[in-house]
């Protein structure tokens, strides 16, 4: 969508503008006017439009975010029939406006019958100014991850059952060229993934197990970073039944991790990073049918921890368990995981933020909470000390799968470090990862958050 130009075109122009500003003399008197008003004046961000032509003026500013925002709010007062708009500025600052009006224009239109009277029919947003091309390239590329991970967590799930899931990452494979192999129920049981199996048992649609791995030639890491991303497609809660209003209607974005993950190894791909990256998804939606696992079951996980099953509706850790074991297998440097997995994290820090627990080195961790400051996917560290694993005792099991009404989040977090055998860092996207209001760029529905920012960790990953 952003490409860089030599000269002004379409039917709307934005300048991104700072004391230095200056315009050619070719500019309409007009424009020349309304500019050196702005320049002077206290105003952040203003617009006049002439016939179909748009004008838009936005200060420039060092705040990355308030850039962004301020591309959204280009977006909203554009023609939503316009088909190509020209910035004019140059650095960060100015890639940061282009890339919150790109963001801004994904919509979700696929059930709407005039869907083609919504639309927004902005395709090229041109770039006038000291940018290069790499970055373009790479800013695109992210976007695109983006905007399919937002169409994963905004299908609902009468299309996206685990095993379309799986079909639609081996899709995303097949073009950047990672690699994608699908474990069926068959070849899951024979791994013993008994905590994804438990969470199945009440479905009539089968679970999937989705190994991604992207590795570039030579690189920088000798022993890959592996991704693992929840992938409950659906989630009633099984026997433990959620509420419908503000619950379980929303629950088809319970693949948020899902979808962080596969869209992380997508961009990295896409932008040929040089780290080697697995992604690891279980799959299935979590049902309170047939054969359902109930409240009082021992499962026996692929490591072969017992877990003695509290609550149904702590599908996510169960089937996530199996997949961190299973990371075993590629002795990695590091495992992150992702997920949508307690409503205590929404309760401590809201939509603005993640949750993000580790214990992975300090370097390591300051440099992915860096990366989210930097992108404003923010996150806030919770504490993983061993203290609250005495929540998780069981007295019939190694393990219990709730700790009880307090520090649901760490607690969720302590159950899941106790299945990872190397440095681990896990991320609970409840609060951002949907929206039911438009948030700015970040839209309405699902908003594909943690892509950003883990791709900007892996640009600037160093052992």
């Amino acid at each position: 969508m952003l490409q860089l130009t030599q000269e002004i075109k379409g039917t709307a122009f934005v300048y991104v503008v700072n004391e230095q500003t200056s315009l050619n003399n070719q500019t309409p008197d007009y424009v020349s006017e309304a500019f050196k008003t702005f320049q002077t004046a206290e105003t952040k961000e203003d617009f006049f439009k002439i016939g179909n032509q748009f004008y838009f003026f936005v200060k420039e500013n060092i705040d990355l975010e308030k850039m962004r925002v301020a591309g959204f709010n280009i977006r909203q007062k554009l023609d939503k029939k316009a088909t190509d708009i020209t910035i004019i500025g140059s650095g960060e600052t100015t890639l940061a406006l282009a890339e919150g009006l790109a963001l801004s224009n994904y919509q979700f239109l696929k059930y709407f019958k005039d869907a083609d009277d919504r639309e927004y029919t902005l395709e090229n947003i041109f770039m006038l100014g000291d940018i290069s091309a790499e970055e373009i390239n790479r800013i695109n590329n992210v976007i695109k991850a983006v905007f399919w991970a937002r169409d994963m967590v905004n299908e609902p799930n009468s299309f996206l059952t685990a095993n379309q899931l799986a079909k639609e990452i081996q899709e995303i494979g097949d073009e950047a060229h990672f690699h994608v192999e699908v474990f069926r129920k068959s070849e899951i049981e024979a791994l013993k993934m008994g905590g994804l199996l438990a969470v199945n048992k009440g479905s009539i649609q089968p679970p999937t197990f989705t190994v991604m791995e992207y590795k570039p030639a030579n690189p920088i890491n000798e022993k890959p970073i592996v991704l693992v991303g929840k992938g409950v497609v659906y989630d009633t809660g099984g026997l433990s039944l959620k509420p419908t209003p503000n619950s379980m209607d929303l629950m088809k974005s319970d693949m948020g991790g899902a979808a962080m993950m596969a869209g992380t190894v997508y961009a990295a791909a896409l932008n040929k990073l040089n780290v080697h990256i697995i992604g690891l998804i279980p799959a299935t939606d979590n049902r309170p049918g047939g054969d359902a696992y109930a409240p009082g079951d021992i499962v026996t996980m692929m490591d072969g921890t017992s877990v003695e099953v509290l609550n149904t509706d702590a599908e996510g850790r169960m089937i996530l368990a199996d997949a961190i074991s299973y990371a075993t297998k590629y002795t990695p440097e590091l495992i992150i995981n992702s997920a949508t997995l307690t409503g205590a994290a929404l309760v401590a820090v809201g939509t603005r933020a993640a949750c993000l627990m580790s214990n992975a080195s300090s370097n390591v961790t300051n440099d992915i909470l860096n990366a989210g400051e930097k992108v404003y996917e923010r996150m806030v560290q919770l504490p993983l000390w061993d203290d609250y694993k005495e929540q998780l005792k069981s007295t019939c099991a190694d393990l219990k799968n709730i700790g009880g009404s307090t520090a649901g989040t760490i607690t969720a977090g302590k159950f899941l470090e106790h299945f990872a055998k190397a440095p681990f860092v896990h991320i609970d996207i409840a609060g951002p990862a949907f929206t039911t209001a438009t948030e700015n760029y970040k839209g309405n529905g699902g908003t594909g958050t943690g892509i950003r920012a883990l791709h900007e960790f892996f640009v600037n990953y160093k052992k």
